[in-house]
């Protein structure tokens, strides 16, 4: 019997071994498959096939494909504003110029623009509802993104990529004569806060105003927190989007919403009251008398949402008001010499 039992040493040596590899491997899975884990496009199953369009909610729209500099073409819906929308649609309500006699490409530039960016599960057709908000009750124009890899769009996610998508669409928005004159606000929700506060990073003079939903700093910071078991590894995370840092390069002029749901169990809210403080700072100054003047606050709101989870901030009481409220802020849109 002795002879066929391995010795202690020999068995943790083993052991050893196997674990390291199990390691190695694990590391490995995470480094190189993390874009599965960060872009769950294909959740819930069908998403890739199954895309709802705006139609299914009584919604006009325009199906947009949208050519990337790198050739991946996203499929888009677009929903510009109509003339007499009330009319047709009874549920919308009536603005001015409705009656009036501007011709229908003087009324889309005469309404705000929402570039939304959705989270990482499912795909754009999920959001319809909201987009139908926007569109209905604010009388905005509508572009609703679709990242590459998501729903019908070709490729596939990453961070490189999403912004690159992002930055496709203001682009197209910006290149259109009756879009460019109007006030171009993101609206991102989760990952898609990334992504917004990543495009007006880069397009300070472009973007009118930020909506931010559950936004996180970065993904290495939220990994110990919404995964405990990767945390020792979380420096492995190669999917930045290093919010925090790019906070401040936002002009403190810019107009920011952001709206956190206390009860989210995937992004703590201590994310976004961390990009709240950096918000606040933004063009922080020191007057002669010493005393801090925060310019960032004068053009930013914060609003907690005491029953607000992930995925269901935006049906809490006072969401969509508050949202309303800030859109109606912004004022009327700029003309082209304003806006550059």
């Amino acid at each position: 019997m002795p002879n066929f039992l391995p010795s202690l040493e020999t068995f943790a040596k083993g052991t050893f071994a196997t674990a390291a590899t199990l390691s190695t491997v694990g590391v490995g899975l995470l480094y190189y498959g993390q874009n599965y884990l960060i872009y769950p496009s294909a959740y819930p199953p069908g998403s890739r096939i199954e895309v709802p369009s705006p139609s299914e909610y009584n919604v006009p729209h325009v199906d947009l494909d949208l050519t990337t500099p790198d050739g991946i073409v996203l499929r888009c819906y677009l929903l510009p504003q109509r003339k007499r929308l009330a009319r047709d649609y009874p549920e919308a309500a009536r603005v001015e110029g409705d009656d009036n006699s501007e011709t229908e490409d003087e009324f889309i530039a005469s309404r705000p623009t929402v570039l939304m960016f959705h989270g990482n599960g499912g795909n754009h057709g999920h959001r319809i509802p909201l987009a139908k908000i926007f569109y209905m009750k604010m009388r905005c124009n509508v572009l609703m993104m679709s990242y590459r890899g998501y729903g019908k769009s070709d490729g596939s996610p990453s961070e490189k990529g999403l912004c690159t998508d992002a930055q496709t669409a203001l682009d197209y928005l910006t290149s259109d004569p009756n879009f460019s004159r109007t006030p171009i606000i993101l609206y991102g929700q989760s990952i898609g806060g990334a992504v917004a506060i990543d495009l007006a990073s880069k397009n300070p003079a472009k973007i009118t105003a930020l909506i931010l939903e559950n936004t996180f700093t970065s993904l290495p910071n939220l990994i110990p927190q919404a995964l405990p078991l990767l945390g020792p590894v979380s420096f492995l995370c190669h999917q930045k989007w290093d919010s925090i840092s790019k906070v401040p390069l936002i002009p403190a002029t810019t107009p920011i919403l952001m709206l956190s749901g206390l009860k989210d169990d995937l992004v703590p809210k201590e994310h976004m009251r961390a990009l709240w403080e950096a918000v606040a700072k933004r063009g922080e100054k020191k007057t002669s008398g010493g005393v801090d003047y925060k310019a960032g606050l004068e053009r930013a709101k914060y609003m907690e949402f005491a029953n607000g989870g992930h995925n269901d901030t935006c049906v809490q009481p006072g969401y969509w008001n508050a949202v309303a409220e800030f859109v109606a802020s912004l004022g009327a849109p700029h003309n082209d010499d304003e806006k550059s």
